[in-house]
């Protein structure tokens, strides 16, 4: 794998490095909700079946072009992604790809927000509130969540002790970390294993909110619930490979400090 050391700091982020995963999450979300489209073709002709037909229609070129769209950009972002200043130097190609979906869960912070000013100024200036921005609120909020999980695993940012590991020997250290990354790796395995089976009849039936807007958020939530925790166990045994021979560090306070940031800090109230 690859090492991102040597890739290019991104300080301010470049024209790629905001277009491709808004673009991504464009394409993700058109595909998404037409995703009923897609199922019509390889379910059997049924109540479901016709009741999604009726909803959604049948699959048109837009659909396909978007399916398309969320392959080439998935691709593209993960090859051009670049490190920011504050980010863990250390990547192979499997932390381009935990990057890349961080890079898409900023995006969806944002498009969030939007929808939360748009309702606020809708429902307290005009007296018009929306039937839809509650719930897509909440779809939305649920796969930042999710999403962000591996990010922060490839970040290591996850909540940690330091406590009694930074007292350790490296040879104690690579135990705990062996130790800690089975657990993950075994809880992902029961959660698929105990799992699978709901989250594909939710999403074979594509099973809503059951609300005005009735968005599908049990049949895309449980699958994405799945998908994330694997990648995210796949995550810690590249966390594990890649920092079995770093020098330990001893964490202290001042980690959670950035330099980078304190000194814009500075500089916009004009201190020396």
């Amino acid at each position: 794998m690859a090492d991102a050391r040597n890739d290019e700091v991104q300080v301010i982020p470049g024209p790629v490095q905001l277009a491709v995963p808004m673009a991504f999450t464009a394409c993700w979300a058109w595909a998404m909700w037409r995703m009923p489209a897609f199922l019509m073709i390889f379910t059997e002709p049924g109540a479901t079946v016709d009741a999604l037909a009726r909803r959604y229609g049948a699959i048109n070129a837009l659909d396909w072009v978007a399916l398309a769209g969320v392959c080439v950009f998935a691709v593209l972002g993960v090859m051009t992604v670049r490190r920011a200043p504050m980010e863990f130097e250390d990547w192979g190609m499997f932390d381009r790809l935990a990057v890349f979906i961080g890079r898409v869960t900023m995006i969806l912070i944002a498009a969030l927000v939007l929808v939360m000013v748009y309702e606020v100024v809708l429902r307290y200036v005009f007296e018009r509130p929306t039937l839809w921005a509650n719930e897509m609120s909440l779809w939305m909020a649920g796969f930042i969540f999710i999403l962000s999980g591996l990010y922060a695993m490839q970040q290591r940012s996850h909540i940690r002790i330091y406590l009694l590991y930074d007292m350790l020997p490296k040879t104690l250290q690579r135990a705990c970390d062996v130790i800690s990354t089975i657990l993950i790796v075994t809880f992902a395995f029961f959660l698929f294993y105990g799992g699978y089976g709901e989250a594909a009849a939710k999403f074979a039936r594509w099973e809503t909110f059951d609300t005005a807007f009735d968005p599908p958020i049990p049949a895309t939530l449980k699958p994405m619930v799945l998908i994330v925790v694997t990648l995210v166990a796949f995550q810690a045994i590249a966390n594990l490979i890649r920092d079995w021979n770093t020098e330990p560090v001893v964490h202290t306070a001042a980690d959670d400090i950035d330099p980078d940031e304190i000194a814009r800090l500075k500089k916009a109230v004009g201190a020396e």
